[in-house]
């Protein structure tokens, strides 16, 4: 099957991304093209990275010199400690802002390495081959680079577009089912938020997603990445309506920092748990209909993803949640910022829902009886 090309462009940028198997092959040229100065290359690798496939990238940059920089990729190395020890090793390489870093790994090594590309001598060339779903449908697509802090998740960070993105569905094949789901959750999403006819299409395929159907996949993909481009295109600073993409994330985010960046959840899972609360709040503020939330939970239950639900009718889980709600990133007053659903393939505008800590204690008790 052809590599698939899809094109972002805005005022200032503009780059590719290329999705296939073994996309991976398109790297020599593409650098000579890109980036054709370049002499040197830092590649931020995910330590997890089975050695096959850094060997395969080690013969694609043959031609350079080319320092591996190791990554234990979990939410606590996503770190300004790690961040400074990473640049201290570029710097005593040398590189110069013709070189190019490449961050080959799962979200949190990519959000990584774009940042350190993004500081490192005021920003320097960079590639994102992104290994896991998760980071080939969502953090490899937009520029948003960021670490942790102890107030919360991506708290810290800049918007710094990449030369090029390849994503190589041949690194799928050795994926846990934990991080296929993982991705999952972020396909869903954007079918939830954007696409109608792709929500139905998910109905029926995504046992084939989950499965590793390889058709199937670079299809999910594709139209994952081209719904992202569409938010970020038109708003690629997150003023508005790149907000939407956040769907979900304001109770995931508060989950993944109430459990401390644990292993025990995943982001996607996390993202799973926080659509359907999301989805509950916009039925009790009456913004949608009870039969959308049937709709999506029959795709939870076809496919078993309802481990993720345990809490979800638990008025105390629900209301331990609001003290990690209120460092939320889209915040910009005391009250929390939700973004709700009307329907499928619709949310409300961005900024429109504000509830205050007290109003969301009572909604609490709302969300636990659906």
């Amino acid at each position: 099957m052809k590599n698939q090309e899809i094109k972002f462009k805005n005022k200032s940028e503009k780059y590719s991304i290329f999705i296939g198997e073994n996309s991976i092959n398109l790297l020599p040229n593409k650098i000579k093209t890109l980036c054709p100065e370049t002499k040197k290359i830092g590649v931020i690798i995910d330590k997890n990275i089975p050695t096959k496939h850094k060997q395969r990238l080690k013969k694609k940059l043959k031609s350079y010199e080319v320092c591996f920089l190791p990554f234990v990729a979990n939410e606590k190395n996503k770190s300004l400690i790690k961040i400074y020890s990473l640049l201290n090793i570029l710097l005593s390489k040398n590189l110069n802002r013709s070189d190019l870093i490449i961050g080959f790994g799962g979200g949190i090594t990519g959000d990584v390495a774009s940042f350190v590309a993004s500081i490192f001598k005021r920003g320097i060339n960079f590639i994102n081959i992104p290994t896991t779903l998760l980071a080939q449908v969502d953090s490899s697509i937009g520029g948003k680079t960021g670490v942790n802090s102890s107030h919360g998740k991506n708290l810290i960070g800049s918007f710094y577009q990449p030369k090029l993105v390849l994503i190589d569905t041949t690194f799928l094949k050795s994926l846990p089912q934990k991080e296929m789901i993982c991705g999952y959750a972020e396909i869903l999403k954007h079918s939830i938020i954007k696409d109608r006819k792709f929500f139905s299409w998910l109905e029926k395929n995504t046992d084939s997603i989950l499965n590793k159907k390889i058709e199937k996949l670079i299809y999910a993909i594709k139209k994952s990445c081209q719904i992202k481009m569409y938010f970020v295109s038109k708003d690629v600073k997150e003023k508005n309506t790149r907000m939407i993409l956040n769907f979900g994330h304001t109770f995931a985010h508060a989950i993944e920092t109430k459990n401390k960046y644990s292993k025990r959840i995943t982001h996607g899972e996390a993202v799973l748990t926080g659509m359907i609360l999301a989805i509950k709040l916009s039925i009790v503020k009456k913004r949608c209909n009870l039969k959308v939330l049937k709709r999506i939970l029959k795709i939870y239950n076809a496919n078993n993803l309802t481990y993720v639900l345990k809490n979800n009718s638990n008025y105390k889980w629900i209301k331990s949640l609001i003290p990690y709600l209120k460092n939320d990133k889209k915040n910009n007053d005391e009250k929390i910022n939700f973004l709700l659903l009307n329907k499928i393939g619709k949310t409300e505008l961005p900024n429109k829902f504000k509830i205050s800590i007290k109003n969301l204690e009572k909604y609490s008790k709302a969300i636990a009886q659906y």
